[in-house]
């Protein structure tokens, strides 16, 4: 099955650039475990929500906001899209993904197919 793990940082919490993570071996030791099973299938970095332009549309006018769409503690920095056997390995995978072990979270979703 499929699953997107998001991946989210608290509010002010530390922002790594890619190349920091990198070098972060609470990083590389996970990447190269799903990479070494064959699990992650794709996935990108975000920038910070900061950076994000939120869309809406009303009738027929396009609304912009520079932000996230909404105030919270935590923002999506990442994801990752995996296929692993069920629910149970995609926990237990994002149980030990950086992030979550870090403060963040790992909310993991199941993907329509």
């Amino acid at each position: 099955m499929k699953y997107v793990l998001f991946i989210c940082t608290p509010v002010g919490g530390e922002e790594l650039s890619p190349e920091e993570i990198a070098d972060d071996p609470r990083f590389t030791s996970y990447i190269e475990e799903v990479r070494s099973r064959d699990l992650v299938k794709g996935g990108a970095r975000l920038r910070p929500s900061t950076d994000a332009t939120t869309v809406r549309v009303q009738g027929d006018e396009v609304l912009l906001s520079d932000g996230p769409f909404l105030e919270s503690k935590e923002y999506v920095a990442g994801i990752d899209i995996i296929e692993v056997a069920d629910l149970d390995e995609a926990i237990a995978l994002a149980s030990r993904h950086p992030a979550a072990l870090a403060g963040g979270s790992v909310e993991v979703r199941p993907v329509w197919e």
